[in-house]
């Protein structure tokens, strides 16, 4: 909801006081609902806290995003989209390290505050993509640059010196230990994400809740 920042300035990163600067609908509509969220507690007292993070990864991630969909399609030897020449930057987070990061801010957080929960992992995605690839010894040549989607924002890079700073919190996953975990239990669970990619998922939740209105 930060909008992007230029690949061309490392130093420069989304703190909390950023302004709202959103790219497209999807993310437009994240900025809405933190500006609701905030209205109701300036206006009725509401005890709110905002948590900002930057791009998850690890276990039990839909299929569709980038490290999921590339360890999906690489193990079934299939191509590996790429948007653009993949040069978009993103800072990655443990799911984990999210997690502890939301209990602390749920528990500890200053009511009416926003915190950053970011990663300090920046990396281009086609750097994600060949790593799957290496990690799952498969081909590079499976990569395949398609075209860039509308309104893609280039780099994202949080600042989370402000959650650290207040509640003592740091991500304590390096990316280069989480990726392989999260690799690992995509290969141990093939049978619950090949299911998702199947779509076989839908005729489960219509048979198990579909009659429950």
């Amino acid at each position: 909801m930060y909008g992007d920042l230029p690949l061309d300035r490392p130093d420069l990163f989304f703190t909390e006081t950023t302004p709202l600067h959103t790219s497209s609908p999807y993310s437009s509509s994240k900025a809405a609902a933190d500006l609701l969220v905030l209205a109701y507690h300036r206006t009725y007292g509401l005890p709110v806290t905002i948590s900002r993070c930057s791009n998850n990864y690890g276990p039990y991630q839909f299929p569709e995003k980038l490290i999921p969909l590339m360890i999906a399609n690489a193990l079934n030897d299939r191509p590996l989209p790429v948007y653009g020449k993949g040069e978009n930057v993103r800072d990655w987070l443990y799911v984990e390290d999210h997690c502890k990061a939301i209990d602390l801010i749920i528990h500890r957080g200053r009511v009416g505050e926003v915190y950053n929960v970011g990663g300090h992992n920046e990396m281009k995605n086609i750097d994600i993509v060949k790593l799957v690839c290496k990690e799952l010894g498969k081909p590079e040549s499976l990569i395949t640059f398609v075209a860039d989607r509308k309104g893609h924002d280039m780099r994202y890079a949080i600042d989370p010196t402000k959650i650290h700073t207040e509640l003592g919190w740091l991500p304590e996953t390096k990316f280069a230990d989480g990726v392989k975990k999260t690799i690992q239990w995509y290969l141990d669970n093939r049978e619950w994400w090949e299911t998702i990619v199947s779509g076989e998922y839908r005729t489960y939740y219509e048979r198990m809740y579909g009659n429950r209105a």
